[in-house]
């Protein structure tokens, strides 16, 4: 196919394609997102004392939160490896790779035995395991939001660019309904013997599910333009770091607050709320997931609006409000009155949905389509690290530190403050041409 028939591919075979890789994307974000989340919940709930047995509970929770960051140390190079690879030989071989690295090691979580069976070699298969899913979800969200940005008619990348990012909170949604649904039907002895391992074996259905939605999924139609003009970059990364560094560093640090406060809000206040606040599990877990629809339509407004208005203009507002959200949130939480939580809980998931939902075209479009896997990759998993691997652990170590949740309210004020720093210094990018003429 030469790029004029790129061009000229006929409406219906064009919307059926993009329809196509919009739903692939969704799906197969969303569970592998199930599969990455399902440890961080398990991580609040259980893996501690299953992996981790001290006589301290805190610990034996920091530990759990540390396997937890340790797949974040490993996205960046799920990212880098996925994407060169990914501006070489094309976005579907990569995110069909990453779906079947996450499908492995979530299902060999579920079946590793504990420490009281083989001792010290569970922490560290453990380890290794969790750093597969980390490889895996690290090649997975820049190929997805290429497929779906890539794919998208004029004037609707921010609108297809959110699927990805919605299913995002999906994920959460799946995993914390499994679990939610576990923790009722089975007592608190099963749940901790051998009920939280189903969550992990379920994990091999769907992503048989979601594998046979990316299989029929056409390769993008920019990528096919780059190698039919033979612009495929030899070393791609490398051309991202010596040329658009900045912009990685940039895009990095608008994500540092969303994703940090988000893990603390989907991750750390489980153990929070059971911990610090005395609820029960369940009560907790409801919470979220009362939350996690807020969150997806949050996503859905603000890339729509993104297409209208600019994803500067919209990101730029959206992290102030999350600045202002970020120094109520814990203040909210500390009342331990049911509805303030779940105000201050939908309230977070609304303008977390907003910061998230113009990221997916805005990243994409800062950077050319030969090297965009790569610097899109690079720069989302960076602000990964920095934010949402070590908010668990950073939110575990204020509070036993000072006691108190006004020390987890600055950190919050601070990441946020430094995200928007990195959102006013970017480009507006809503009117950068697509490379390949819908």
């Amino acid at each position: 196919m030469t790029t004029t028939d790129l061009a000229a591919k006929t409406p219906a075979m064009s919307a059926r394609q993009a329809r196509r890789a919009v739903t692939s994307s969704f799906v197969g974000t969303a569970i592998e997102w199930y599969d990455f989340f399902i440890y961080g919940t398990a991580a609040a709930l259980v893996i501690g004392p299953q992996f981790f047995p001290t006589s301290s509970s805190l610990a034996s929770t920091l530990a759990a939160f540390a396997t937890f960051a340790v797949g974040f140390v490993a996205r960046p190079i799920g990212g880098v490896v996925m994407g060169h690879f990914g501006d070489r030989i094309g976005r579907k071989s990569m995110l069909v790779l990453s779906l079947t690295m996450m499908g492995i090691a979530t299902v060999g979580i579920g079946l590793l035995p504990n420490y009281d069976a083989i001792g010290v070699l569970a922490p560290i298969l453990l380890v290794v395991l969790r750093f597969a899913q980390g490889i895996g979800v690290g090649g997975e969200w820049g190929g997805a939001v290429l497929m779906a940005t890539e794919n998208a008619p004029p004037g609707k990348r921010g609108l297809y660019g959110a699927a990805p990012q919605i299913g995002v909170p999906a994920g959460v949604l799946a995993a914390n309904l499994v679990f939610l649904l576990i923790t009722q039907v089975m007592d608190d002895a099963a749940f901790q013997s051998w009920g939280w391992r189903i969550p992990f074996l379920l994990s091999a259905v769907l992503v048989g599910i979601a594998m046979w939605i990316r299989l029929g999924v056409l390769e993008s139609p920019e990528f096919q333009q780059v190698q039919q003009e033979e612009r495929v970059a030899k070393m791609p990364i490398v051309e991202v770091l010596t040329k658009n560094w900045r912009h990685v560093l940039l895009a990095a640090g608008t994500f540092i607050a969303t994703n940090g406060i988000a893990y603390a809000f989907m991750v750390y206040v489980l153990t929070y709320g059971t911990d610090e606040l005395g609820f029960d599990r369940s009560t907790m877990l409801w919470l979220l997931i009362v939350a996690c629809p807020v969150w997806m339509a949050g996503m859905a407004f603000s890339a729509a609006k993104s297409d209208v208005l600019g994803r500067r203009r919209v990101y730029t507002w959206s992290s102030l409000a999350l600045l202002v959200v970020a120094a109520l949130f814990f203040p909210l939480i500390d009342t331990a009155s049911l509805p303030l939580m779940l105000v201050a809980m939908l309230v977070m998931a609304a303008v977390l949905g907003t910061t998230a939902g113009p990221q997916s075209a805005l990243f994409a479009e800062l950077f050319p389509a030969h090297i965009r896997y790569s610097g899109a990759s690079l720069g989302y998993q960076i602000g990964a690290i920095l934010g949402g691997g070590l908010a668990p652990f950073i939110s575990t170590s204020l509070f036993a530190a000072f006691g108190t949740s006004w020390a987890i309210t600055g950190y919050f004020v601070v990441i946020a403050a430094v995200s928007l720093g990195s959102v006013l210094a970017l480009p507006e990018t809503r009117r950068v041409p697509s490379e390949v003429n819908h």
